[in-house]
């Protein structure tokens, strides 16, 4: 169960890179790139709570 934790947490990692790589490339993030990482790190504490609760 552990390995397939990790392997989700380094997906999701990826997937918010390549996302916010794509969005600096456009010119989206320029302004407010202070703020581009809250709504992802905000999905992956949630992501992991959801996980804890039902996981017990």
């Amino acid at each position: 169960m552990k390995k397939k934790k990790i392997i989700f947490d380094l997906l999701f990692v990826l997937i918010s890179a390549i996302f916010l790589t794509v969005l600096n490339h456009y010119g989206l993030l320029e302004k407010y790139v202070g703020y581009a990482l809250i709504p992802l790190l905000a999905a992956y504490f949630i992501g992991q709570q959801v996980e804890k609760k039902f996981i017990n």
